[in-house]
């Protein structure tokens, strides 16, 4: 890939390391953007003709807490490449006893439980209200289903993720408030990055990894507490899974698929 070319890309990765390492002939580009720094550099590479952007969304050591990562710098540097698709890979905690450890959860819903972060582009004068009823796109999560189920992953194919502000984890009380609501996946960065990613009209899917069952869920004997080790193994099992679930994703996604988060800001703006 020249370095003389103008940096661009199709689809877009929030992860690291472990997935562009699988690629050949990976560039790294700085982006600039009016809302700041992203999370790091952006790795492009090519697969199968397509032209893929991958982002560390906690920088490449891991040195950027949830509460920190500056959102809005890493959709918009996404949106300077020409990314219209992205895929959301995250580590996320269970609510419900029967989404397990190593389960993958494609999300369709999430709650925001957040406070103070930068989650919007319109800040005025133009005014924007864009609906985030249907937060992800239907065919990336029909795709993603698909390709999860083919590597023999135990997958469920909808679900709602409460994000919290991190770096905290919740008490059992806020955890047994998010099971009784009937919500299965809890996470930290699904918000507000998958609601920016609708105001930049790209299309985005969310992958939840579930790593170990939250406080809540294991303070009610459904299923027994997990040790911090047998965390961090499932961790590492599911990051080389998703390697290669991403990596297919890839090779499947249509550049030419008109999904309704491309369309978010056609009826959004006010007095437009």
């Amino acid at each position: 890939m020249a370095t003389t070319d103008k940096p661009a890309a199709d689809i877009g990765v929030f992860g690291g390391s472990g997935f562009y390492s699988l690629l050949e002939n990976v560039r790294e580009v700085r982006i600039d953007t009016p809302y700041g720094a992203p999370s790091d550099s952006v790795f492009l590479a090519e697969l199968e003709g397509k032209r893929v952007a991958f982002l560390p969304r906690h920088g490449r050591h891991h040195t950027i807490p949830p509460h920190a990562i500056n959102y809005r710098a890493n959709l918009w540097a996404m949106k300077e490449l020409g990314v219209r698709f992205l895929i959301s890979p995250c580590a996320a905690g269970s609510l419900q006893a029967h989404v397990a450890p190593e389960h993958f959860v494609v999300c369709d819903q999430y709650v925001d439980r957040t406070r103070g972060r930068k989650d919007t582009f319109y800040d005025g004068p133009g005014v924007y209200h864009v609906s985030s009823a249907e937060p992800y796109c239907p065919h990336l999560r029909r795709l993603a289903i698909e390709v999860i189920k083919e590597q023999g992953i135990t997958v469920h194919e909808k679900g709602t993720v409460v994000v919290v502000q991190g770096p905290r984890f919740s008490t059992k009380a806020e955890s047994r408030w998010y099971m009784q609501a009937g919500w299965e996946v809890i996470n930290m960065t699904q918000y507000p990055e998958a609601y920016l990613a609708l105001e930049l009209a790209m299309a985005v899917v969310n992958i939840s990894l579930i790593t170990d069952y939250d406080s809540g869920l294991a303070a009610e004997e459904a299923v027994a507490p997990v040790t911090q080790e047998e965390v961090y193994a499932v961790f590492l099992k599911n990051a080389e899974r998703i390697k290669r679930v991403v990596i297919e994703l890839i090779r499947r996604i249509p550049l030419d698929l008109d999904s309704p988060c491309h369309h978010a800001l056609d009826h959004a703006k006010v007095g437009g």
